[in-house]
């Protein structure tokens, strides 16, 4: 291939645009370290993540594995992860559920059910998620009756100290409030997402359907929502990421999850930086993670044509 055809070639063009931006990219990211370093040194700091096995010297209200305030600041922070991880697993389940089952509802033949979820995600996801926050936590589960005589319903417990399950396990009132928030809130949009994937599933569908003798439930479940699951699927990760993201809220109600452990870490230590780093990346890797289900499960549900 001659220089002519070259510069002409789109494939080269692509290839050398990409291999530009790397260089770009990199070059940047010197160049921030380089100053990052040098006023590190100015201020007499230096780089390192060694804090880490230093002793924490606080305590951690709800921990998944064992901890005490003499272990490292390592530890706690692992402590925090693993309450992250718990709250946005929580969460997502119930977001889902919540979601569907009121986008579902919003299609509903039946005016009274119909009204009421267009209420819901009307009302919800256009109030702010730190208030809602903020209402279950003050409002709601510390308005509850003491411990001594909670509420009882279908074998739960509700009391100021947190839910109780038929099962035995027990729930704080700051997790309770920030999964029941971020839940609620984020399946208002999901409930939307739901609603137009459903409704992209042409009518001849649903007449298909009703010709075999399925029920309106039936058809549902077996004909409409896998159908539509491939316009759902990409936009309801995004609700994910966000679900994960806003659960770093989670300080706002008292719950000690990385974010909140994160901060004491940094007041202790000073290490912003190194503080930064860490919940930057362990966010990113979290939000990747669940892209990578996202994306593997929609290559599932997608139509594969021959």
């Amino acid at each position: 291939m001659n220089r002519t055809n070259l510069w002409r070639n789109v494939r080269f063009w692509r290839f050398a645009g990409q291999a530009i931006a790397i260089v770009l990219v990199i070059s940047l990211i010197a160049f921030l370290g380089f100053n990052l370093n040098r006023n590190l040194a100015r201020l007499g700091i230096r780089f390192g993540f060694g804090f880490l096995q230093s002793q924490a010297g606080f305590a951690i209200g709800e921990t998944l594995i064992p901890y005490q305030s003499s272990d490292s600041y390592g530890r706690a922070l692992l402590v925090g992860l693993l309450n992250s991880l718990l709250v946005i697993a929580t969460g997502i389940a119930l977001a889902t559920i919540v979601g569907v089952t009121a986008g579902i509802a919003r299609l509903s033949s039946n005016w009274l059910v119909r009204k009421m979820a267009l209420v819901y995600v009307e009302l919800l996801r256009n109030t702010p998620l730190l208030l809602q926050l903020f209402f279950w936590y003050f409002a709601a589960f510390l308005s509850l009756p003491k411990t001594d005589a909670p509420l009882r319903w279908l074998g739960f417990s509700f009391s100021n100290g947190g839910i109780t399950v038929p099962g035995g396990l027990s729930f704080s009132p700051e997790f309770s409030a920030l999964v029941l928030g971020l839940s609620i809130y984020t399946g208002t949009f999901i409930a939307e997402i739901v609603r137009g994937g459903i409704q992209s599933v042409p009518k001849g569908q649903w007449e298909a359907a009703k010709s075999l003798g399925l029920k309106p439930a039936q058809a549902m479940r077996m004909v409409i929502f896998p159908q539509a699951l491939r316009a759902i699927i990409p936009p309801l990760g995004n609700q994910y990421l966000n679900l994960a993201k806003n659960s770093s809220l989670a300080i706002a109600v008292g719950f000690s999850d990385l974010y909140a452990v994160a901060s004491t870490t940094f007041n202790q230590t000073g290490r912003a930086v190194e503080i930064m780093v860490l919940i930057s990346v362990t966010y990113l890797s979290i939000s990747l993670l669940i892209s990578l289900l996202l994306n593997l499960y929609n290559r599932r549900v997608q139509l594969v044509e021959r």
